[in-house]
């Protein structure tokens, strides 16, 4: 028997939101003191706030900072926004009151554009320190346990997140608040670039895939591509003269026969005469005469091509590509 009745438990012990179960027990309040001690930044105290760097916060402007917490939360982002004068909530002028709000909305927006992020609480409590500071916690998207009032204790409660996802929540808000001005000072995770073997030895199979391919796919660009002029156009085969080889085309089809010169064209000596003494460096395949030959005469090869001879050297003319051979000797 108890001699007094403990007090009540209160009712919110019995929301789904409460972090705790079990046989609890109310505590007994301390008779109140005469005078309340200073907070930080008051009186003789030194106020930690306004000797912080601009390096310890993410974001930095002319007259806010935000700042976070020195590890990974069990929330995915609790941020604390501050006033860089020494003011508290009722100090404020009528400029960074109005400022206020803008940073508030800013700042709550920011958080709820992070993936899994759901709502975003804000509190002011005020006790700890003499300096203004907001609290922005962001509440995961899906737990509806922990909605309401004792959020800030489920911070405390739940596993961190990692540390490479946290860095890169507070880049991002960082950046977020920086396309309205002020400086981002949080910065992205670092890549970890430690490769295992079995990495290595699969990038040794791909690479190996990736050079059968490349062959394959040579041997199909050379059937359709063509080969620079260097490679793919050969020394043009002179056609076989006569005269030289020996060699008698078929009679009866208007071409000469194992004669190059018939009796008619041929001097005292036996050498050819006419139109089939050829000068030097003149093919016997044509049979054009210098003297002869140019715009105003036309002549006609032994395939039966009439062509206008081009200038000496260029090989082309009018009616088409003219065949000039060289006998090396």
């Amino acid at each position: 028997m108890h001699d007094t009745p403990p007090p009540s438990v209160p009712d919110f012990t019995q929301w789904p939101s409460f972090p705790f179960e079990g046989d609890l027990r109310v505590k007994q309040l301390d008779e109140p003191v005469a005078v309340e001690p200073p907070r930080k930044g008051e009186g003789l105290r030194e106020c930690i706030a306004c000797n912080a760097p601009d390096d310890a916060y993410i974001w930095v402007g002319e007259r806010w900072r935000v700042r976070a917490m020195d590890r990974p939360t069990g929330l995915p982002m609790v941020l604390i926004l501050e006033s860089r004068s020494h003011l508290d909530l009722g100090d404020l002028p009528n400029l960074l009151a109005a400022e206020l709000g803008v940073m508030t909305v800013r700042l709550e927006r920011a958080i709820r554009s992070l993936d899994g992020v759901a709502r975003v609480h804000v509190n002011r409590w005020g006790d700890g320190s003499a300096h203004l500071h907001m609290w922005f916690l962001a509440r995961p998207y899906g737990r509806l346990q922990l909605r309401g009032t004792f959020l800030s204790l489920w911070d405390s409660i739940l596993p961190p997140i990692s540390e490479s996802q946290w860095r890169e929540n507070l880049a991002h808000v960082a950046a977020w608040l920086a396309e309205f001005g002020g400086r981002p000072l949080a910065e992205p995770p670092r890549i970890q670039w430690q490769t295992p073997s079995s990495i290595a030895a699969q990038s040794s199979a791909e690479a190996a895939a990736a050079a059968a391919e490349e062959a394959v796919s040579v041997i199909e660009s050379a059937e359709e591509i063509p080969l620079p002029a260097a490679d793919n156009e050969a020394t043009p085969t002179a056609p076989e003269d006569p005269a030289l080889s020996g060699k008698a085309e078929t009679p009866g089809d208007g071409t000469r026969g194992d004669d190059p010169a018939p009796e008619a064209d041929r001097d005292a000596d036996g050498q050819p005469t006419g139109a089939a003494a050829l000068p030097d460096g003149m093919s016997g395949s044509t049979g054009t005469d210098p003297a002869t030959s140019g715009p105003d005469h036309p002549t006609t090869d032994d395939t039966g091509t009439t062509a206008t001879d081009a200038p000496a050297g260029t090989g082309e003319g009018s009616g088409g590509t003219v065949t000039r051979d060289t006998v090396r000797g």
